[in-house]
């Protein structure tokens, strides 16, 4: 089985599945070749398993480039209602929302409180896209994720767990 190997400074070996559908796999600098090879055939079901589940990911979401276009044009309005709605609830303040192309991640909020949010969350149903939006902006008060920010979140979304997993 082909696989890009990444070797680095670690203690551990990691496995994953590049964009491009490839195994990818970061491994200490001293593991031999062998262990790395006997590492991915050990795996094989499990890559094979990801790969397909990430083609069938790349697919249900694919879009035209008019379908991207409308996407777009929609998400500034709507996601700036939901930020506003939210950041009122919250009572809150950003500095202003910016709408990316970003492919491997809903949303961000810099140091500045400026939020990004990706044009492709709005595919997802309104209860994933309010859960982006809640989580941005708590990280307003929580730069991390750490307990208190996700309490934030709780206290205005009780169901994030179950909205959270709409957006996997």
């Amino acid at each position: 089985m082909d696989y890009k190997l990444i070797r680095s400074k670690r203690k551990t070996i990691e496995l994953s599945i590049g964009e491009d559908f490839v195994p990818l796999v970061k491994a200490p600098l001293k593991m031999s070749t062998k262990d790395v090879e006997t590492f991915v055939f050990k795996h094989e079901k499990w890559i094979e398993k990801q790969i397909l589940a990430k083609r069938e990911q790349a697919e249900k979401f694919a879009v035209s480039a008019e379908e991207e276009a409308a996407l777009k044009e929609k998400a500034r309005p709507y996601l700036t209602e939901r930020t506003e709605y939210f950041s009122k609830l919250m009572g809150l303040q950003y500095s202003g929302i910016k709408i990316t192309s970003a492919k491997k991640r809903f949303g961000s909020c810099n140091g500045k409180n400026s939020i990004c949010y990706s044009w492709r969350l709005m595919q997802y149903p309104v209860e994933a896209i309010d859960y982006v939006v809640v989580h941005e902006l708590a990280h307003i008060v929580h730069k991390n994720h750490g307990k208190e920010f996700y309490r934030l979140i709780e206290k205005y979304l009780p169901d994030y767990k179950k909205r959270e997993k709409l957006l996997k």
